[in-house]
């Protein structure tokens, strides 16, 4: 439930962006949501090998490189969606992917998925000395 919770927010994003942005088009909600489950699957099986590959470079940066590597994960998106969603260029690429961590980080502070989730026990149970449970 969490995935589709953060996937949806993540459409959301990309609608944003893309009103934002010039250089970003998108057609529908729909390829916004196709948009934002393929970022999910490059960003879990593409973006460690690069992150991987670029480490000199990341640390030589002190971690800027890591904007470059969002977005070649954002053109590997748009080539692979094709019509429905169009990056201009590396530079709009580049400030896509900014502007889709500032808005993720918004809607996920905004929306808390673990919020929504029933609280957990706590892990630690302290009795009195009649047995009985305090906390």
């Amino acid at each position: 439930m969490k995935f589709v919770l953060k996937l949806f927010m993540n459409a959301i994003a990309v609608i944003i962006g893309s009103y934002v942005l010039s250089g970003v088009h998108v057609e529908s909600f729909g390829y916004a949501i196709a948009i934002a489950f393929v970022l999910a699957i490059l960003n879990v099986s593409v973006k460690p090998i690069l992150v991987l590959f670029t480490l000199p470079a990341t640390i030589l940066t002190l971690g800027v490189f890591l904007l470059f590597i969002n977005a070649a994960i954002i053109r590997i998106a748009d080539w692979l969606i094709g019509t429905g969603f169009e990056v201009d260029g590396w530079g709009w690429a580049i400030l896509f992917s900014l502007l889709l961590s500032i808005l993720n980080g918004l809607l996920e502070r905004l929306i808390k998925p673990d919020k929504l989730a029933a609280p957990a026990e706590p892990d630690t149970k302290i009795y009195d000395k009649d047995g009985n449970r305090v906390v």
